[in-house]
Parts: C-alpha cells; sequence; structure tokens
C-alpha cells in the first residue's frame, strides 16, 4: 500500500499492471481491499490501476469536520495530480460513482472514460429508499459485530451468490483487512444524502457506461436506468440477479465491460 499527499492529508492506495490510466472510486465504508484481487488482477491486463481510499480510511487522516461528495472528488482530483496523471479512465461504485459523477463535471478534461457502478445521481428521478442501509443502520444498533458483518452481506450480494458460505468468510476478511472509522461512515452518509448532480451531467461529454444489478438492495435499479438517462450517448448493462456488488458477482464481465468501454477492445 502507497500514499499520496492530497489536502494535507495522506491518502492510502494500491496499484497493479501497466498500461492506460484507470482510477477506481470506492463507496460507503468501502476500501480498496472490497475490489478484490481477482477484480484487480484482471483490471491489470490491460490497465495501470490504482484504488485509493476516501479521507479518513485505511490511515487516510482524522477526519472530523462534514465534507460533501464535491470535496471527495476533489480528492480524486487530488490523487490524479499526485500520481503525475493528467488524465484517466475512471471507474466509481456507489457513493463512488457519486464522486466520479462531480468529478467529470467539476473537470471533465481529468476523465478520459467513466463507468458509473450501482450509483444515485440525486433526488429529481432517483431515490436512496433501498431496504439494505436500514438492514445494516439496524444491525450496527446492536453493537454486535457478527450481526453487522452478516446485515452488511445480505444487502450487498445477492442470494444466488451469497448461498455459498464460503463468500461469506471472503467477503468478512476484506471487510476487516481495513479500518473505516463509524464516524467516517456517518460523514459519508450525510455527503450521499445531500448529493445531487442531475443537472450537471446533462453536459456530460465523456463516453459513459453506466451498470446495475437487479437484486440491487443499497441503490436500487431504477436510479441505473436514471443515471442513464442524464448522460447523453451512456449505455446502461443491467446485471439480471445479482447485488450491490456487482463485480464480486461477476468480476470477469465486469473487467471485460470495462476494457470494451474505455479501449475499444
Amino acid at each position: 500500500m502507497a500514499v499520496v499527499a492530497v489536502g494535507g492529508r495522506e491518502l492510502t492506495y494500491v496499484r497493479r499492471g501497466a498500461g492506460e490510466p484507470l482510477l477506481l472510486i470506492q463507496g460507503m465504508a468501502g476500501h480498496h481491499g472490497l475490489w478484490g484481487e481477482e477484480f484487480l488482477s484482471l483490471l491489470a491486463r490491460d490497465f495501470d490501476v490504482v484504488a485509493f481510499d476516501h479521507r479518513g480510511v485505511a490511515g487516510g487522516g482524522r477526519v472530523d469536520e462534514p465534507f460533501g461528495v464535491r470535496d471527495l472528488a476533489e480528492d480524486a482530483v487530488g490523487v490524479l495530480d499526485g500520481l503525475g496523471w493528467e488524465s484517466a479512465h475512471v471507474l466509481g461504485i456507489s457513493l463512488g460513482g457519486m464522486v466520479a459523477q462531480e468529478l467529470v463535471v467539476a473537470h471533465p478534461e481529468r476523465v478520459r472514460s467513466l463507468v458509473l457502478g450501482c450509483t444515485y445521481a440525486g433526488p429529481d428521478g432517483g431515490a436512496l429508499d433501498g431496504p439494505g442501509p436500514v438492514r445494516m443502520m439496524t444491525a450496527a444498533a446492536t453493537r454486535d459485530v457478527s450481526k453487522s458483518l452478516r446485515a452488511g452481506y445480505e444487502a450487498n450480494l445477492s442470494p444466488e451468490f451469497r448461498a455459498d458460505e464460503a463468500e461469506f468468510e471472503r467477503f468478512v476478511e476484506a471487510v476487516l483487512s481495513e479500518q473505516v472509522p463509524a464516524p467516517v461512515i456517518a460523514l459519508q452518509m450525510q455527503a450521499a444524502l445531500q448529493h445531487d448532480s442531475v443537472a450537471g451531467l446533462a453536459d456530460v461529454r465523456a463516453s459513459t457506461l453506466v451498470i446495475h444489478g437487479t437484486e440491487d438492495e443499497m441503490i436500487t435499479p431504477k436510479n441505473g436506468d436514471h443515471v442513464a438517462s442524464l448522460i447523453p450517448g451512456a449505455r446502461l448493462e443491467v446485471f439480471e440477479g445479482v447485488g450491490h456488488l456487482f463485480w464480486w458477482e461477476r468480476p470477469e464481465r465486469t473487467a471485460e465491460l470495462v476494457r470494451e468501454h474505455a479501449l475499444g477492445r
């Protein structure tokens, strides 16, 4: 794991592969370990991949003050600057998809192509009304770590995928591999609830692919349709029977789509 100085903080990241630059932006309560080594390795065949952690995550400095999604987008710009990348292909999922939206709206010259996964654009046509977050908050209120992990697993992955109990063990190992403080998660949630990029997305000219699973209980599938409808020329790819963490359930297909979209092959 390496660090890059951004806004007085040192944000952590991992890097894999070689080729055109690809920036991965994780979601709420996420960290670089949740991309999974299999998915990163698949992407690394074609890209110079950097998966960074948001402020306050995995050693990325103490965070006490509220922030917005736009602030996180400026962090992403700082990562690009720190890496010496003038631009990059960008994949953002969930909260990271919101960050990617703000990034391409505010700094279109920094985004070569855009993939937005399981994400939300704003209240005018979208909705954060999935049952998953409520399930997870209810479990968290018990302060029982095992219940919280099980609730997170069930909320983020489809019934078919999680039928294999070995996948739960892999999920727990990944979740616990890095620290994401509860106060930071609360601040991320506040930022997500205030997010609204609906108006700005009409001006996006980057080639855009939107991916959403039909069994997503965290950000419901109608949001995928909404996001794709807002961006000129955007293509929507629907994963039937797949949950929120679509790249966990379909790593090879997701990597294939990113490669085809960004590189045309």
